[in-house]
């Protein structure tokens, strides 16, 4: 696989089209000055800017693993942005989120994936399992999948639930060496048949130099949090010491995934 350097482009949000789903997070679709329509989420939404720093590590982690992830991109809000949008809750959301989000490319067309009706072979299972013991995503279950098919291809989406223990940071350490037992809920599960042979493959296409890179592409101003004393290098530091930790103690949650499929027999 091809080592490339990450580089995320950044475009500015010229129009809301309209919210995708109800909930608190309230991801819109909107269209950009690049031409091209992007699912937005929002500074302003839900758990804010931790949001956002999930999406963004979630998904070049991904990417980097050689997993299909739509493109990633900063999307700037003007400040007049969305001034003449007559839904008050949006209006209020988008003034929230003024400055730098984060969007990916909508995928025109594209399938919600549907474990009944396509299969998944193992070791695509195996890896996008590992990748979510890694990440610690708690939402990639037969409710909500987060995965589209799209020219016949199986791509991941929406990775603002991983890394949890942000919002308890003080247990980071802890949480790195955790073996992630949410793992039992996860929808490919049954096919991840091959994660002991993909440990191997999956860690070496994340050595440290590849971990910095992909915590380095965190923006500061999402790093100026309330209530913190600590300074944003500090904080992207513990971002990435979190990956390193939890690469190094694979063990403990493809252990945890072996144990979660036994439980299925």
């Amino acid at each position: 696989m091809k080592n490339t350097k990450i580089e995320l482009r950044t475009v500015n949000v010229t129009r809301y089209i309209t919210p995708l789903r109800e909930g608190g997070s309230l991801p819109a679709l909107a269209e950009a000055d690049d031409d091209f329509k992007y699912v937005l989420k929002f500074r302003g939404a839900g758990h804010g800017v931790k949001a956002l720093i999930a999406e963004l590590l979630g998904g070049e982690i991904a990417r980097t693993l050689g997993l299909k992830v739509p493109e990633l991109v900063f999307a700037n809000l003007d400040e007049a942005f969305g001034r003449s949008e007559g839904d008050e809750e949006i209006q209020d959301l988008l003034k929230g989120s003024r400055g730098l989000n984060l969007a990916f490319h909508f995928l025109s067309g594209a399938l919600t994936f549907d474990p009944v009706v396509t299969q998944v072979d193992e070791h695509l299972a195996s890896k996008i399992v590992w990748l979510d013991a890694f990440t610690t995503n708690i939402d990639r279950t037969v409710k909500n999948t987060n995965m589209l098919i799209w020219h016949k291809e199986l791509w991941l989406i929406d990775h603002g639930a991983t890394f949890y223990f942000q919002h308890s940071w003080d247990n980071w350490e802890n949480a790195a060496l955790s073996p992630f037992p949410y793992i039992k809920d996860h929808v490919l599960l049954p096919q991840a048949t091959l994660v002991e042979k993909v440990n191997d493959e999956m860690s070496i296409l994340l050595p440290d130099e590849k971990l910095r890179e992909i915590t380095n592409l965190i923006p500061s101003d999402w790093l100026d949090w309330e209530g913190s004393e600590m300074e944003a290098e500090a904080i992207r530091d513990v971002y990435f010491q979190f990956l390193v930790q939890r690469r190094n103690h694979s063990n403990n949650f493809v252990k945890q995934i072996q144990d979660a499929r036994e439980r299925l027999v």
